[in-house]
């Protein structure tokens, strides 16, 4: 047992590091200038992330949740990490066997709701409960509680952060930051262990999600080159894998019993656990009949392991060579490869890790409580304690942007832009007498906005009415140092202005970040030609509206054979709309631009002499820019967008 240490009534609040974890959760503070994990009575610093439910109203967290996981499955939570931020219909919700969930009804957002015991609760109150407990642990070990850093995966989005934020809230806790996992795992590394300089890879497989960073340490300076990974894999896919192997050989079939499937669960993870140092592992299952319950027993070896998981492992590969790529680096020029989270205990991890980068992990620090360490660091350096002399520079993990004509991506902030950050494009109209602009903001790499996912729509209105082109859209993002996201357009004419924090629809399916990632690579010729093409359709279809436009206003000013050169390019170019193709778009823009020179050149002397007309040349000079404004239209098209 710990010695108990005596704390000050009087003494300043102290800030502390959470790693709320989809498995287990710690909660750490810096002592003496070094991180330190808050131990229970018996010197163990985990809490598991579980959360039973008793019929009596009553709530259990943690160790003690454990024993209802088999008498009351359906009541007692586990890995709801997975569930922050998802809806009732998403992919990792159908594909939960252990829990009921109640559907959103009228009103309700769709959100994930446990029913237990005749009550809902959301991932948020779970995570809430499990918060309280590592508070409650703070407090009887540090007295006042300043405030914390929670760390989260690199790949949650703007929705799954702001749902442990609420959670937070929920447990009376002050979140003084949300630091990413990996980046708190290298704020510890590089302190803890004394390194000052080099290139690292932080490889961070937990139980529900994966993380690899790439970052350099430079005197105390955290600089994040790049980051990706896969927000749906981790040590409970492994776990699956076992479960249903295990069920497989008792001759079990889907749909499983609850308590079952919850028992064979938590004996693969017991049995995977035991793999890690031995060579063979028993496990039992207690199976349920019409009759009565059985008892079936079988040893499975390391080597039948290796090969359930080696699937799940496998699929962390793609997104560490994209990273390696992404900063310019191979694995053998690493300075070293630190492994975070429980799941880099596993034998084939560390083989496969090794292998994919060329050199043995890094094992100095203990991989379940590095995140908590590095969070305590972080915590400590904002609440001005001046221990550390750390800066943390953090990336967005994907590109973000808005749709603009034709369904094209405009990419607005880059993949693995430094964060904080904020950039300002300049957007106009497609259309004459326009009024308002639909906002239509995405996340991902594709071109076209069909092929990204959506995090929210909001529209400006009471724009002036103008002609195509003259009104100036100010679109503004900007991610703060907790990774959220706020759009801000703005209408520079009028001043008006609308902002939104974004919170994207809930529910990723199994199209997430790392599928995402990994189109964008495979498909990039082929979106390439697809935006030439929409640009291309776009282009002409603003050219011709422009030309008719010009043609019923002024068509006189053009002899037979003018008109009906010029009517001919235009059916041409109406003829390559309506074909789609790119080549013949082309040609057929650049032959119609050249068939209205006569007619733009005549109607600017025509608006000359109109307004002259019994006035002074400067009188006359704002009308004229109008003109050559709108001839504009007929030999070149309007941007969606300016720099």
């Amino acid at each position: 047992m710990g010695l108990l240490q005596i704390f000050d009534p009087s003494a300043k609040p102290t800030p502390v590091g959470i790693d709320l974890g989809t498995t287990n959760s710690l909660v750490a503070w810096v002592s003496d200038g070094a991180p330190t994990s808050v131990l229970d009575c018996d010197d163990d610093p985990i809490v598991p992330s579980v959360v039973a439910f008793l019929p009596d109203g009553q709530i259990i967290v943690g160790k003690e949740a454990l024993a209802y996981l088999y008498t009351q499955p359906r009541e007692t939570i586990v890995s709801v990490k997975r569930y922050m931020g998802r809806g009732f219909d998403d992919a990792e919700t159908r594909r939960e066997r252990g829990y009921q969930f109640a559907p959103a009804r009228e009103g309700q957002a769709n959100v994930v709701r446990f029913v237990v015991h005749g009550r809902e609760v959301t991932p948020v109150e779970v995570s809430a409960l499990i918060l309280k407990e590592l508070k409650r642990r703070a407090e009887d070990k540090l007295g006042s509680i300043a405030g914390a850093v929670i760390t989260v995966p690199a790949y949650f989005d703007d929705a799954q952060r702001q749902a442990t934020k609420d959670a937070a809230r929920l447990a009376g806790l002050e979140v003084l930051r949300l630091v990413n996992e990996p980046t708190a795992a290298a704020l510890a590394y590089g302190i803890g262990t004394n390194r000052t300089t080099g290139t690292y890879a932080v490889y961070d497989l937990g139980g529900g999600t994966f993380d690899i960073t790439i970052l350099s340490l430079d005197d105390g300076v955290f600089q994040v080159r790049s980051t990706g990974g896969d927000s749906q894999l981790g040590g409970d896919d492994m776990d699956r894998a076992v479960a249903l192997h295990m069920l497989a050989l008792a001759g079990q079939s889907e749909p499983f019993d609850q308590g079952v499937w919850r028992a064979a669960m938590l004996e693969a993870r017991r049995v995977k656990h035991e793999l890690t140092d031995k060579s063979e592992s028993a496990f039992e299952l207690e199976l349920a009949s019409s009759a009565a319950p059985k008892t079936f027993a079988k040893a499975i070896t390391r080597s039948e392991l290796d090969a359930l998981i080696l699937g799940v492992v496998e699929r962390t590969g793609p997104a560490c060579k994209r990273a390696l790529k992404d900063a310019g680096i191979d694995g053998k020029s690493l300075d070293g490869v630190v492994l975070v989270g429980g799941s880099t205990r596993v034998p084939l991890v560390r083989s496969f890790v090794a292998k994919l980068f060329q050199q043995e992990p890094l094992t100095d620090i203990d991989p379940d409580q590095v995140v908590a360490l590095g969070a305590a660091v972080q915590a400590d350096i904002l609440a001005g304690t001046q221990q550390h002399d750390a800066l943390v520079v953090d990336v967005t993990p994907l590109s973000l942007g808005i749709e603009t004509m034709g369904g094209i991506v405009e990419k607005i902030l880059a993949r693995n832009s430094t964060i904080p950050c904020a950039r300002a494009q300049q957007f106009t109209t497609y259309a004459d007498g326009q009024t308002g602009f639909d906002i239509h903001v995405l996340q991902g790499e594709r071109e076209l906005a069909r092929d990204c996912r959506s995090l929210a729509r909001f529209k400006l209105d009471g724009i002036k009415p103008q002609t195509a082109g003259a009104a100036r859209l100010l679109v503004t993002f900007r991610v703060d140092e907790n990774g959220m996201l706020t759009v801000a357009a703005k209408d520079e004419a009028t001043g008006k202005e609308h902002s939104v924090e974004v919170k994207p629809s809930y529910g990723l399916t199994d199209e997430d970040v790392e599928k995402m990632l990994l189109e964008s690579y495979e498909h990039a010729e082929e979106d390439l030609r697809a935006r030439q093409l929409t640009e291309r359709v776009v282009e002409a279809e603003q050219v011709i509206a422009a030309t008719k436009k010009a043609l019923a206003k002024d068509g006189d000013l053009l002899d037979e054979d003018e008109r009906a050169e010029l009517d001919g390019a235009l059916a041409a170019l109406e003829r390559a709309v309506q074909a789609r193709d790119s080549e013949g778009l082309r040609r057929r823009t650049e032959s119609l631009d050249q068939a209205s020179v006569p007619l733009a050149e005549r109607r600017m002397n025509r608006a000359m002499r109109e307004a002259m007309k019994g006035r002074s040349v400067d009188s006359v000079e704002s009308e004229v820019a109008h003109a050559r404004g709108v001839d504009s239209h007929v030999t070149e098209h309007t941007a969606r967008r300016e720099h």
